[in-house]
């Protein structure tokens, strides 16, 4: 196995683990409710919810590294 193939399965493990922690996040739009001004009463972020930021940033990062690395070639040259 070569070390473009390992990269290239990390880079498409990356990808899917964004599509599912996407899917995961809490709607954060307001809707009607911010007519009302109601908003306000649901804006606390939980502990749950700070680790999902913490690694959807983490995997979107590594994504889009590993995606330039695999775009430029620079694996082919070692």
């Amino acid at each position: 196995m070569t070390i473009v193939a390992i990269v290239q399965a990390i880079w498409t493990f990356c990808a899917v683990g964004l599509i599912v922690l996407v899917l995961l996040h809490s709607p954060k739009g307001d809707g009607l409710g911010g007519l009302g001004g109601q908003a306000q009463l649901f804006t606390s972020t939980k502990s749950a919810e700070t680790t999902l930021n913490r690694l959807t940033w983490a995997l979107t990062i590594i994504f889009l590294g590993l995606t330039i690395v695999l775009s430029a070639g620079w694996l082919q040259q070692i």
